[in-house]
């Protein structure tokens, strides 16, 4: 029996997996991998290598999670090296625990490679730290489409009164009521919050406004988008290193006539 790698391959960005995470790619027998990995890195596996889609969409999944778990664990009982090739980060909001419980519970080796979340990447790449001694000192990592047995308004008001930042994952098609929410909970309507589409790839798009006016201003961004609200939105007038590079990289180099 050889092992399962559950590894995050990062949040767009294919520089940005990790050295294990590659090696665990070009070593691997099979590999199964989501919608949201650059296609990139799969250049980097065998050539004999078994690649199999279980990308998810909202309400339309190419393969079930009780599928994907059945196929980790009966590949490594084969003797295959299997890698199971997850965006961002496997552990957030990844679904890595669900798979890694499966194979706990069949005693089959298994590692967990972790990835650069997207949570902390895409503010990144838009200039917005999530944390800053002078806006932010703590910081919470929630799910637009939560379904764990929490009354969702007590929920919510206890991270809008504990939490300076808050990033919201798979949230996009619930802005307004999220946004409605945070309102009702005592984040004023003046809020900073941003909206980055594609974090980390070469087609980024970011969209900053307030909780009361952003609805207005996003109508054509889709998933995947990061939510991010908090004052450290602010900074990203300042620290927009992402855009001005890709702007000096277009820039043509002037001729020196001599």
């Amino acid at each position: 029996m050889k092992k399962v790698y559950i590894v995050g391959a990062g949040p767009g960005d294919p520089d940005l997996i990790t050295v294990k995470g590659l090696k665990a790619i070009q070593q691997a027998d099979v590999i199964l991998y989501d919608r949201l990995i650059n296609k990139d890195l799969l250049d980097e596996a065998r050539d004999e290598a078994e690649l199999i889609y279980c990308g998810k969409r909202p309400d339309n999944h190419s393969l079930d999670q009780q599928t994907i778990n059945g196929l980790l664990c009966d590949f490594a009982l084969q003797g295959k090296t299997v890698t199971r090739l997850k965006g961002g980060d496997p552990f957030v909001f990844g679904r890595g625990g669900e798979e890694a419980e499966e194979l706990a519970k069949r005693d089959i080796p298994y590692e967990i490679v972790p990835g650069i979340s997207s949570g902390v990447a895409a503010p990144a790449y838009a200039g917005i730290p999530v944390t800053h001694r002078n806006y932010s000192s703590s910081v919470a990592f929630l799910s637009g489409v939560s379904k764990f047995g929490h009354d969702q308004e007590e929920y919510w008001e206890h991270v809008v009164k504990s939490m300076d930042t808050l990033c919201i994952y798979m949230g996009v098609k619930k802005l307004p009521e999220i946004c409605a929410r945070l309102i009702r909970h005592g984040r004023a309507p003046s809020t900073p919050i941003a909206l980055v589409e594609w974090g980390t790839m070469e087609h980024q798009r970011t969209v900053t406004g307030t909780l009361e006016d952003i609805v207005g201003k996003v109508e054509d961004l889709e998933n995947p988008s990061m939510i991010v609200v908090g004052e450290v939105v602010k900074l990203r007038e300042q620290l927009q290193w992402f855009e001005q590079m890709k702007d000096e990289e277009e820039m043509p180099v002037p001729s020196i006539v001599g």
